[in-house]
């Protein structure tokens, strides 16, 4: 199990920021990227680069898998061969991820209750001073909280093409808090906004301690991870949403 969070001093205070700036960026162009989003990322970096609980989620179709360290550690060379062939089969045409994941709930008092450092960072994100800066930065005041999960992608996992438009999810905007603290353009995993026409698209590389968000619905993807990446791109995911 995590280790669970004591004291006050390991709360999350956020960096010194422009909201104004941060603001008008949004606003024109839908997106922004806040970089020394916290004012000291290291405790969570370390605690999610140390967690030893992630499940690796796939899909196939409209089903969604996960596989946890034991079921793929007992997987031989010929099914992890197959496994990997129905994925990039199923990227070919139609919408594909694989990644791997820690999940919080939504519910505050569930996320007290777990009190590791992740569930502390989501609750953080949906209250107080953090809630009041993601309203300003997006204009939205419908924002009530900050759904999360922690992602990791190794070599050769990949998210495609989707815009995160979710009927009765209330999903105002989405975020990725980047906490690898080195990476390679060259290693993939870019977040890439995809143009109008399908034919250009924004690209943004993983960058330590930033903040990225941007509006729902606009289309985007994750591209594959180099097997080359020395490293395993680490970020916590979600979206600023209004409660039912």
């Amino acid at each position: 199990m995590p280790e669970k969070a004591k004291g006050p001093s390991l709360d999350f205070v956020l960096g010194n920021h422009d909201i104004t700036a941060l603001a008008r960026c949004y606003r024109e162009r839908g997106s922004v990227r806040i970089r020394n989003f916290l004012a000291d990322p290291i405790p969570l970096s370390d605690h999610l680069h140390g967690r030893t609980d992630w499940r690796q989620v796939l899909n196939a179709g409209d089903k969604v898998y996960e596989l946890d360290a034991d079921v793929r550690a007992q997987m031989d060379a010929e099914r992890v061969a197959a496994l990997d062939a129905a994925v990039y089969s199923g990227a070919t045409h139609g919408f594909q991820f694989r990644y791997e994941t820690i999940r919080t709930p939504d519910a505050e008092a569930e996320r007290a209750e777990c009190g590791d450092l992740l569930n502390r960072f989501a609750l953080w994100l949906s209250q107080g001073e953090a809630r009041n800066f993601l309203r300003r930065i997006t204009g939205e005041d419908r924002i009530d909280f900050a759904d999360a999960q922690a992602t990791r992608f190794s070599g050769g996992d990949f998210l495609t093409g989707h815009d995160d438009l979710v009927e009765g999810k209330s999903r105002h905007a989405a975020y990725v808090c980047g906490l690898t603290p080195f990476w390679r353009l060259e290693w993939g995993g870019l977040l890439l906004f995809h143009g109008a026409d399908g034919g250009e698209a924004r690209a943004l590389s993983p960058e330590f301690n930033v903040l990225d968000i941007f509006a729902v619905p606009v289309p985007h993807s994750v591209s594959l991870v180099s097997p080359a990446a020395g490293k395993k791109r680490v970020s916590i995911t979600g979206w600023l949403r209004s409660r039912p």
